[in-house]
């Protein structure tokens, strides 16, 4: 009987483990594993149910998203999703459906008062396709990869350029602008559009001095994908506040002034990787950024991108914005 037991749990065991080497071998190759470049296509029916805006471009171009699978243990994808609003969200688990080949997950809305939001969507030639529930609208969506972005040689520095001009002629100007230059300053007195550089850089090292009333909140967008913080958070040091990418990557110390006093970015840019000089302290120290923020232009990782300057969310003013793109 001890003989015929100890067969049986032998038994179970090889059937157990084998059942997990086979799920860790089948998940450790899953093709959905990495980081995803969305491009998520509203209507206009939908964009008026839901409220979006497009900074002031054609919504026909899309609205921006990120997605991010990793393996969690033997055979759970969990993961990261970041849309056209927000930071990065959790993404607790991603379930694949063998009979229908299509993957789908589910989260918890962040700034909005809906449903949990629920995607579907299959993997087909390296390329996503599905679509996305948000308050009873069915949003399509695709994926690609996104680049690695790895640099082969270190950048060679041009000439910089002064952002900051008496007619503002190197911005887009948007329909609800309050953007407007006083005495060499570009002044932003109250919520209102943002501006968009039409110029678009790939590497740069950007030097700006700003200063915001209390309570207030801005951002710079890097290629007009990568949002680093400007916002009235003294003490704080948070993925979410000044000094860091907002969503990402905090500061490594809060170095912020009080409201009101003059600051100073020296911002660089190379490939993904980003250091950020906050008042004469290094806060990110050449950090990879995962993928783009909330409120992006777009999700086209691999090309170059404007700098868009946060308008809509609160008062600030800029008496330097300088601009030095890589030439190589």
């Amino acid at each position: 009987m001890k003989n015929l037991k100890t067969l049986l749990f032998l038994t179970v065991f090889a059937i157990v483990g084998s059942s997990a080497l086979y799920a860790q071998r089948v998940e450790s190759d899953s093709p959905l594993i990495g980081k995803w470049d969305l491009t998520i296509v509203m209507e206009q029916d939908q964009l008026e149910n839901l409220g979006m805006f497009r900074h002031g471009l054609m919504a026909s171009d899309g609205f921006p998203g990120w997605l991010e699978v990793k393996l969690s243990g033997f055979s759970t994808l969990v993961g990261y999703y970041v849309g056209y609003e927000g930071s990065a969200r959790p993404i607790a688990e991603v379930h694949y459906d063998a009979k229908k080949d299509k993957y789908h997950f589910t989260i918890p809305p962040q700034w909005m008062d809906i449903d949990d939001i629920y995607f579907e969507f299959s993997l087909k030639d390296d390329k996503l396709s599905g679509y996305k529930m948000l308050d009873g609208n069915k949003l399509k969506f695709t994926g690609v990869r996104a680049p690695s972005l790895k640099r082969t040689e270190p950048p060679v520095w041009g000439n910089p350029i002064n952002l900051l001009t008496d007619n503002m002629d190197r911005w887009i100007i948007p329909e609800n602008n309050k953007f407007k230059m006083v005495d060499g300053m570009l002044v932003n007195p109250e919520k209102g559009g943002n501006l968009i550089t039409n110029q678009k850089f790939d590497d740069f090292k950007l030097s700006v001095e700003f200063r915001y009333p209390e309570g207030s909140n801005s951002g710079i967008y890097l290629r007009g994908r990568y949002e680093i913080q400007i916002e009235d958070s003294k003490g704080r040091a948070d993925h979410v506040s000044i000094g860091g990418v907002y969503g990402y990557i905090p500061p490594a110390v809060n170095a912020a002034k009080e409201p009101g006093e003059w600051q100073t970015y020296e911002i660089t840019l190379v490939g993904r990787h980003v250091t950020i000089v906050h008042n004469g302290i290094e806060v990110v120290a050449n950090r990879p950024i995962p993928g783009i923020t909330g409120g992006s232009l777009d999700s086209k990782e691999g090309e170059p991108g404007p700098i868009m300057i946060q308008g809509d969310h609160g008062p600030i003013d800029f008496r330097k914005f300088v601009i030095t793109p890589s030439v190589n």
